[in-house]
């Protein structure tokens, strides 16, 4: 387990800035009560065979004593790399998504099966949506009882999704939680 380099941090970043904006400051700064030390650490990102972890730093430090071939995860995944390099968010890192996001997508109960079967989203299936969403935003998208089902990309904007017909296409699905048992193995 390394942090991240240079390259590697910048493409994580830009990847959670355009799902959380500027709270990304929140969760790069956000304290860390876990560890035998009274006074709050940090949080961190670190690589670990091609996938980005978000641990605190004392769990880093303790890890430090198990060999690298041993240790499967750490913290929460937030993402991998592939093999051309670029950063794919995982849907493990829908808590903090949900936490900190800026656009949100509401889901009518009748709609929440198909995204979770990996379906993008379709306007009549939109119970709400924040304002403000342009064309290719990082979207949140939520049960009508606020729990987080997974995450995609804006479509259209807000403005244009008024004027759509019902089945037109909001959000463009990436992550969901049905993922967990659609890819137990590869998670």
């Amino acid at each position: 387990m390394r942090p991240l380099d240079e390259q590697e941090t910048t493409q994580v970043f830009e990847k959670l800035h355009k799902f959380v904006g500027n709270n990304l400051k929140n969760i790069v700064e956000n304290p860390s009560h876990e560890g035998p030390d009274n006074t709050p650490g940090r949080y961190c990102f670190r690589l670990q065979r091609n996938r980005v972890y978000y641990v605190s730093e004392s769990l880093v430090k303790r890890a430090t004593n198990i060999k690298r071939d041993n240790l499967i995860a750490l913290g929460t995944q937030i993402g991998k790399f592939t093999k051309g390099g670029k950063f794919h968010l995982t849907v493990q890192c829908l808590g903090i998504l949900a936490g900190h996001s800026r656009h949100k997508v509401w889901l009518k109960p009748t709609s929440e099966m198909s995204f979770l079967y990996g379906n993008n989203v379709l306007k009549g299936g939109v119970g709400r949506i924040t304002e403000s969403i342009s064309e290719h935003d990082g979207v949140v998208v939520f049960s009508m009882s606020d729990v987080p089902l997974g995450f995609g990309v804006a479509a259209k904007s807000t403005q244009d999704c008024r004027k759509m017909d019902p089945n037109g296409i909001v959000v463009l699905h990436q992550a969901d939680i049905g993922e967990y048992l659609r890819m137990e193995d590869e998670l």
